[in-house]
């Protein structure tokens, strides 16, 4: 993977995600893959289906396999700013500075342990989020409770 576009999967994360019923039936059948990067960093702008967004992101270390409903993610120091609007999530302005940090999600759950410091809100379908050096909440469908970048999420609906 290439470093813009590694860039591009952490910056786009910070502006928008899928509600979780249409990422369900999207990635019910999505093929594995894995990949990773060393350093990365860049800037940019997507409009994809729904979503619309613009984000500036820059890291060392970051690998993730997809596969199915499952995913895992690991990350070394990042800092990324986004800002994003879709139909699915609402609209989303968030600041992320990590040390290090590893996830993990089979369908609606989703576990993260790491040292971050998120800071942002975000409006919509999926509820009310908001977040400051780390500690926060979403509250709604996606039910999200975050204590310093350590986050516990269920995606109801």
């Amino acid at each position: 993977m290439s470093s813009k576009e590694a860039a591009r999967c952490v910056g786009r994360d910070v502006c928008v995600s899928d509600p979780e019923p249409f990422k369900i039936v999207k990635n019910f059948k999505r093929p594995g893959k894995a990949f990773t990067a060393g350093k990365y960093k860049g800037r940019g702008t997507f409009e994809e289906d729904d979503k619309k967004g613009a984000y500036a992101a820059a890291g060392v270390g970051y690998a993730c396999a997809e596969w199915g409903l499952y995913e895992a993610e690991a990350k070394g120091p990042s800092a990324s700013a986004g800002a994003g609007l879709s139909l699915g999530s609402g609209a989303r302005a968030m600041a992320r500075a990590e040390l290090a940090s590893a996830s993990a999600s089979a369908g609606p759950l989703k576990a993260k342990v790491g040292l971050a410091l998120d800071t942002g809100a975000g409006i919509g379908p999926r509820g009310l989020e908001v977040m400051f050096l780390g500690t926060g909440a979403t509250i709604g469908p996606t039910t999200t409770i975050s204590l310093f970048g350590n986050t516990v999420s269920l995606e109801l609906w």
